[in-house]
């Protein structure tokens, strides 16, 4: 087979191609905005999500607690009555 010479012109076109399909692939400057904007509602989401559990961890803490406790002054009574 007989090898085709490239032309600069041929080869400008290549290029030109290359570029346009590289191009064509990437993140516009509106697609990235996007994005951020889905990030930033997503960490506002998390944030109160995060919020929610420590309420719930708080409520269940100090529910352990007070029985913790409830549970500590029975003993004492028990202790007390056996004469310890």
């Amino acid at each position: 087979m007989a090898k085709k010479k490239v032309t600069i012109d041929d080869l400008a076109v290549m290029v030109q191609k290359g570029f346009q399909e590289i191009r064509s692939e990437m993140a516009t400057k509106a697609d990235i905005l996007n994005l951020e904007k889905r990030f930033d509602n997503l960490e506002e989401r998390l944030e109160k999500v995060e919020e929610r559990l420590d309420r719930i961890e708080n409520i269940i803490l100090t529910d352990y607690r007070n029985r913790l406790e409830k549970l500590e002054d029975k003993i004492r009574i028990l202790e007390t009555a056996k004469g310890r």
